[in-house]
């Protein structure tokens, strides 16, 4: 059976912090960074648990500025 595999890219210049995503991610793997805003004043969204990442989109599809895209690879 295959593993897909995905990677999300955040555009964090473009990011507001509205943690949609974050809610709709199945995996956990994207949060706000408390720490670091970016040049809007915005808390940001981040994949911190990239490796459990399986490309399912749902956090590009709820991403109201369209900051996000999904990459998925399949490995048999």
């Amino acid at each position: 059976m295959a593993k897909v595999f995905g990677a999300v890219v955040i555009d964090t210049d473009r990011c507001k912090g509205c943690d949609l995503c974050v809610v709709a991610c199945p995996k956990d793997v994207l949060e706000l960074n408390a720490r670091e805003v970016n040049d809007r004043g915005y808390h940001y969204a981040c994949a911190v648990h990239s490796d459990a990442c399986i490309g399912c989109a749902n956090c590009a599809v709820v991403c109201p500025d369209g900051c996000i895209e999904v990459y998925r690879t399949v490995e048999k």
